[in-house]
């Protein structure tokens, strides 16, 4: 988990825009420090395989040039390798996160879940060995799709025949202004 402050630049989410929260649970109770997060755990037939579920930044943070989605998963990937898995491997589902994943060192392994899901992975103690045809394979398997977004489409067509992204360099835990915090960030409700 990153925390820190977004940028000024930044315009937060009008709260008026948000659906409303279940009965019992109260706005106070969330922690508004979290820039990006990611759930992971190991392969279930492979003890050197690490997973990674479910990458999320904050929606007003999305596609700002910060990177924090491509550069948690570079810190992940780091700590990993320090806790002796060997491969890295995650599935995405929209364009957008395929690009982020090759910014932080993974590449498109040709395979897809059962969901339609591109699974990507790298060497845990190195980024992937990249190319353009590589990258270009995944962005078409998402072209093929019937159900894309506009923007999706644009995105799409603007990175047709291009090389992958530059890889990024991972948070730095040890920069004050970013907090990487690898524990829960909400209290447990006095109802759990």
């Amino acid at each position: 988990m990153v925390r820190g402050e977004a940028p000024g630049d930044h315009a937060k989410t009008s709260v008026d825009s948000l659906p409303s929260l279940p009965d019992g649970l109260d706005a106070t109770e969330f922690d508004d420090s979290v820039l990006a997060a990611v759930a992971f755990n190991a392969d279930r037939t492979d003890p050197e395989t690490l997973w990674l579920r479910y990458l999320t930044v904050r929606r007003e943070l999305r596609g700002s040039g910060l990177q924090l989605g491509p550069r948690l998963a570079a810190f992940l990937t780091d700590q990993a390798a320090e806790q002796g898995y060997k491969t890295v491997r995650i599935a995405v589902n929209n364009v957008f996160s395929y690009h982020a994943l090759f910014k932080a060192g993974f590449a498109y392994t040709g395979r897809e879940t059962g969901l339609a899901e591109l699974v990507l992975e790298r060497p845990a103690a190195e980024p992937a060995t990249q190319s353009t045809a590589n990258y270009q394979a995944g962005l078409e398997r998402f072209g093929d799709r019937t159900e894309l977004s506009d923007a999706e489409k644009a995105f799409i067509k603007n990175w047709s025949d291009a090389a992958p992204p530059a890889v990024v360099a991972a948070v730095d835990a040890a920069d004050d202004s970013e907090t990487v915090d690898s524990g829960v960030s909400n209290p447990r409700r006095s109802s759990e």
